[in-house]
């Protein structure tokens, strides 16, 4: 029928606009409520003349996500040089110190760190290997290579792989595998995002 080929059709261009939509919404609640509870923690130790101005601040939508966006601006700008590095090593060396904090803090910044650095190789290559069983094959994607004690154990060329879940990418599983047996593709990490996320219905 064609209203139902008509509904199929506006619902196929509206839903990734309106998940898309409350997506960024439920961000800019989250780092509204953040920045929140952060003034409230001001407003009790500043004078009662300034609790005015602390909640007017504290009803502007988004101003949250403006501050956030020009904190991490400022931090980055700060650290290019000489004296911001120092700084944060002094940072590091605190964090670093505290029992059950440096387990936590030193995980998500070697995690951070291999993402986001442009020296590493996290997700910069998208692979196909056989996975979970030989004749099955998925996309996965380059996270680096074994180190250390592990790489002792292994004999020949191996690569660090995360094999991603559909729809949902951020949890999957992480596997070594042969270079020998990975397969590198030549379509961009976010090709093959975008392919496992839509279940191979959008093809590269």
């Amino acid at each position: 029928m064609p209203i139902k080929k008509y509904l199929l059709t506006g619902l196929m261009v509206w839903l990734p606009l309106a998940i898309t939509i409350w997506v960024l919404l439920w961000l800019v609640g989250l780092l509204d409520a953040v920045f929140g509870g952060f003034l409230a923690g001001v407003s009790a130790v500043t004078p009662q003349s300034m609790g005015p101005i602390l909640e007017r601040l504290r009803n502007i939508p988004g101003l949250g996500v403006l501050l956030v966006f020009a904190a991490m601006l400022f931090t980055g700008a700060l650290v290019s040089n000489v004296a911001g590095r120092w700084w944060v090593k002094q940072w590091d060396r605190l964090f670093t110190n505290i029992p059950i904090v440096k387990s936590i803090y030193n995980s998500v910044k070697k995690v951070s760190d291999t993402l986001f650095s442009s020296n590493g190789n996290a997700f910069r290559t998208a692979l196909l290997i056989q996975y979970p069983r030989a004749g099955s094959w998925t996309i996965a994607f380059q996270t680096g290579v074994p180190m250390g004690e592990v790489k002792s154990h292994l004999q020949g060329d191996y690569v660090s792989v995360y094999v991603p879940t559909t729809p949902n990418p951020t949890s999957g599983f992480f596997l070594m595998l042969p270079k020998s047996d990975v397969i590198e593709l030549n379509m961009s990490v976010d090709e093959a995002l975008t392919y496992v996320i839509s279940m191979g219905s959008v093809a590269p």
